[in-house]
């Protein structure tokens, strides 16, 4: 069926439920930022295959909600669609939760599967509808009912993270996570975020694509753990694992009738921004609830110091296969024939090299020319082309090693370019370095230091319309909180930058039918000298990878910024040399010399 055939058939679903308006998130139950196929019913019903959008259908309309890094690719892949595409953030385009209030009339019903929509959602559309007068339906999956052949739920086995790359028993994050529930006077909390699950019990498992996750929810109580899921996943000594850390086997969606269960002694720990909807409707009336954010965000976010070791060693991985990368990219582009997709198989090849290569740690973006003006262009057999000399080339991959996940961003001059594409190139590098090398007072958040990278370009009337950066999960999500660099206020991004944080720093800037420009570091958060003005913060960038001198522009370079460059082109030779042989160091000293 084509999109416009799939709008058609939801909305006789919809007529036959007495449904008038009917919302279609990019999420599965457990509120994951990137979902299994099985999940992809937004990508299903629009045709738009980004991570991130909402769609909300009604009788006559269909509109699909994304953000800045999405507008080009949403905005050609809705062509033929006759979805809307409503750019979040830009003037005259109204807030989703507006429109539905707009469209929404007294006496009918909001719909949406509550499963796959979080409580703070949830109870949003219920504020809404009881404004209208209207009514709420949230056990209708419709897209479910259309989609005649949805891939079925993922069936990978689990396994076990020992404590040697997770630093950390699982008894002992028990204990922390238990201390949080009495201290807020819970004696229960249910979870259902994949990747706190996943750190707590120190599994991982293969059940979305790039990510390491176990579909899975969770009980804990004071004395055990209630683990819901499909047990065909576990052998036989993960099972006794768990079980020596006290937790119980549930199938999989029994959470939904054994939450019904609780009595009115039970005090729920939940977090409305990560609890299911429909999970959450399931408590009792007579149960007491405690809104408190799931205690796990912040601790897994602050990495141990095993983790930090482990992390630094997959860091030195992928920063030397990134090396070796950049010398065969250099050396072969316009001798033999690469491609966007070819070239993102050849960096997993060296990455492989280095030993303890699981996986990709997310969809490559391996984009050539303007295709890099898309921020997260994922390459197809479809879009794929050939890297000439004349362009820029930009890279974003990571890897997912057993000692921690990477997430590096890279563009590379092939040949000679024109010179708007240097200077271009030059102000993305310079944003990178301020930022990189801020130093701070202990409780700053992303927000007040994100201005350090914003103001080369602010100073330019120019902006990437994307944040600076985001917390990164060891072996989980790539994309994790609870602190990141932006500008503007972005819920579950508030919490102050403390030390052990691991976050990117990712500056770019994108010309449409163009070239596209990014460089992204991560940086471990430590901390530096404690005096009378309080204990300042610095960054230690530990990805350790050539900004291309072939795209440097040193006249619109400062002093400053020079210095920033060459000393970190210094630690990279100083680090990574070590690591190479002969030829590829020769390479590596020309690639950091000084400027």
């Amino acid at each position: 069926m084509t999109v416009p055939e799939r709008l058609e058939a939801l909305r006789k679903r919809m007529e036959e439920k007495k449904i008038d308006v009917y919302v279609v998130p990019t999420a599965d139950f457990h509120q994951s930022e990137y979902v299994g196929e099985h999940f992809k019913a937004r990508k299903f019903i629009t045709g738009f295959s980004g991570s991130a959008g909402t769609a909300v259908i009604t009788k006559t309309e269909a509109r699909l909600w994304t953000d800045g890094r999405y507008f080009i690719q949403a905005a050609k892949q809705l062509e033929e669609s006759t979805v809307e595409l409503m750019k979040m953030g830009e003037p005259g385009v109204p807030e989703m939760n507006d429109y539905i209030e707009k469209v929404l009339q007294a006496g009918e019903t909001l719909g949406f599967d509550g499963r796959v929509v979080s409580v703070g959602e949830g109870q949003g559309y219920a504020d809404i509808a009881a404004k209208k007068d209207a009514h709420v339906n949230y056990q209708e999956d419709l897209i479910d009912e259309i989609w005649s052949d949805r891939p079925a739920m993922s069936e990978e086995p689990a396994f076990d993270l020992d404590v040697k790359y997770a630093g950390e028993t699982v008894a002992d994050k028990l204990a922390r996570i238990r201390k949080e529930m009495k201290d807020a006077g819970a004696n229960t909390h249910v979870m259902t975020t994949l990747d706190d699950i996943c750190w707590m019990l120190n599994i991982r498992g293969n059940d979305i694509d790039f990510f390491p996750m176990v579909l899975s929810y969770a009980i804990v109580t004071i004395d055990g753990v209630e683990l819901y899921i499909d047990e065909r996943k576990l052998d036989d000594a993960l099972k006794a694992k768990l079980a020596a850390d006290g937790v119980k086997l549930y199938p999989y969606n029994d959470i939904y009738e054994d939450v019904k269960k609780f009595t009115e002694d039970t005090v729920v720990m939940v977090d409305p921004g990560k609890l299911n909807y429909a999970i959450f409707n399931n408590i009792p009336e007579n149960v007491k609830t405690i809104e408190q954010r799931n205690p796990a965000i912040l601790m897994k976010a602050m990495k141990n110091p095993v983790e930090i070791k482990n992390i630094r060693k997959a860091q030195i991985k992928d920063s030397v296969a990134h090396v070796r990368f950049m010398k065969w990219l250099k050396e072969n582009v316009g001798k033999m024939k690469i491609t966007e997709m070819s070239a993102s198989d050849k960096l997993d090849e060296f990455r492989a090299e280095m030993g303890n290569f699981i996986r990709p740690s997310f969809e490559p973006i391996s984009s050539f020319g303007e295709h890099g003006a898309i921020v997260h262009y994922t390459s197809s057999p479809e879009t794929d082309v050939e890297l000439k000399e004349g362009q820029l080339f930009l890279t974003d991959t990571g890897a997912g090693f057993y000692e921690g996940s990477t997430d590096v961003t890279r563009t590379y001059a092939l040949g000679e370019v024109p010179q708007i594409m240097k200077d271009h190139f030059t102000l993305v590098a310079i944003s990178n370095l301020q930022l990189g090398n801020a130093k701070f007072l202990e409780g700053s958040t992303g927000m007040v230091l994100d201005i350090l990278a914003r103001k080369p370009f602010w100073d330019r009337d120019l902006n990437f319309n994307h944040g600076t950066g985001h917390g990164v999960g060891y072996l989980l999500n790539i994309h994790e909180g609870p602190t990141g660099f932006r500008w503007k206020y972005r819920p579950g991004e508030t919490e102050p930058l403390a030390e052990g944080m691991i976050i990117t720093d990712e500056p770019g800037i994108y010309i449409e039918g163009s070239h596209g420009i990014r460089l992204e570091n991560e940086l471990l958060t430590k901390k530096g000298t404690l005096n009378e003005y309080g204990q300042f913060m610095y960054f230690e960038a530990i990805t350790l990878i050539p900004m291309d001198l072939d795209a440097i522009n040193p006249d619109i370079m400062t002093a400053e910024d020079k210095k920033l460059l060459n000393d970190y082109h210094a630690r990279v030779y100083e680090v990574i040399s070590p690591y190479l042989n002969d030829e590829e160091k020769a390479w590596l000293e020309k690639y950091t010399r000084a400027i």
